[in-house]
């Protein structure tokens, strides 16, 4: 079962165990947590959330940038275009 975890089973429990850490030091579920430990777990979901941000507007960003034209494509899509003028303007449609 473990060699089938999709990426979504992979991302549900990464967050349930940030989640469940979070929960355990803002509720003092355990004793004797220092203070340098709350301050840090405290914004804990508002970094993540800004880090999620941050890292989709740099994929989408590379992605972009790294985009490569495709001549060859393009250049048969003219011809398939240019083709399909030709038969509908020989079956009586005027461009």
């Amino acid at each position: 079962m473990i060699d089938k975890m999709t990426k979504l089973i992979e991302w549900l429990t990464g967050i349930s165990v940030v989640f469940g850490v979070w929960i355990t030091v803002v509720f003092n579920l355990i004793d004797n947590i220092p203070s340098e430990i709350y301050l840090v777990v405290f914004p804990l979901p508002l970094l993540l959330v800004i880090a999620f941000g941050l890292y989709s507007v740099v994929v989408v960003l590379y992605r972009v940038i790294t985009f490569n034209d495709c001549v060859e494509a393009a250049k048969e899509l003219k011809e398939q275009i240019e083709e399909a003028r030709q038969d509908l303007t020989k079956h009586g449609l005027k461009l």
